[in-house]
């Protein structure tokens, strides 16, 4: 059938793994194909919900997707990844061949601008003096939890420019009922393996900043315009999902 419309997608879930499930499922039922004229992959199909809402009530609950036994499917993250990706989004460290990172962006943000020094053309870089992380404890710990202030950025004007620009763009923050929430806006989202290891990594970031505010840790709501499924793991979600007669057009 033809669509005409956006078709939004809502997903319920109890924890990460029931989030990565659901979505797997859901997005083999009401994806949009199409190749991708630009980014990453470019050339290659790809399967995405026109637009989609996610709420995970329980995200510490279960952390990475469980795989059934005799499957043989590969694990999309594990622990010991999503551990590591910690240090990454809390350290502004990056190599030279990186535009940014999101650890960057949250503790370390740099503008990166062109200067000229005796007629040649050089990259600059200029710090913005701001951990954003700290800063969001510091706010919450001293003026109260009352505010609709306390939001994350990753993503930058410029960003427009690069070859891959931050998937991720926002993490904003909510105070309410005793609890931390997380509210994450993905531009582009790999659901496959991106998901789970993202929302990973964010789970733990948000479990600290509770402990360090003095609140309970809360849930995570992310919403995408851009969440999606290379072909070439179709079929592992359709395996994973019992969906293997499912045509996907």
């Amino acid at each position: 059938m033809t669509r005409d419309s956006l078709q939004p997608v809502y997903i319920d879930a109890f924890d990460l793994d029931d989030a990565w499930f659901q979505c797997l499922s859901a997005i083999l039922e009401k994806g949009h194909v199409y190749t991708i004229t630009r980014g990453s992959y470019e050339g290659q199909k790809r399967l995405e919900f026109d637009f989609i809402t996610i709420r995970v009530k329980k995200p510490s609950h279960q952390i990475i997707p469980i795989i059934p036994e005799g499957m043989n499917i590969p694990a999309p993250t594990d622990m010991d990844y999503i551990q590591g990706y910690l240090s990454y989004l809390l350290t502004g460290a990056k190599t030279e061949t990186e535009d940014y990172t999101y650890g960057e962006r949250l503790v370390d943000a740099r503008v990166r601008f062109k200067d000229t020094v005796e007629g040649k053309e050089i990259l600059r870089e200029m710090p913005l003096g701001v951990n954003q992380v700290e800063e969001i404890i510091r706010i919450y710990k001293e003026q109260g939890h009352g505010t609709n202030q306390c939001v994350m950025e990753i993503g930058m004007p410029s960003d427009i420019k690069l070859v891959d620009p931050p998937c991720l763009r926002l993490i904003d923050t909510r105070i309410r009922y005793g609890k931390l929430h997380f509210i994450l806006y993905f531009r582009s989202w790999d659901l496959w393996g991106g998901f789970p290891s993202n929302c990973g990594g964010l789970q733990l970031v948000k479990k600290y900043m509770a402990e360090e505010i003095g609140v309970e840790d809360g849930e995570i709501i992310a919403v995408s315009k851009g969440m999606h499924l290379y072909d070439y793991v179709w079929d592992l979600a359709k395996l994973r999902t019992g969906k293997n007669n499912l045509q996907i057009k």
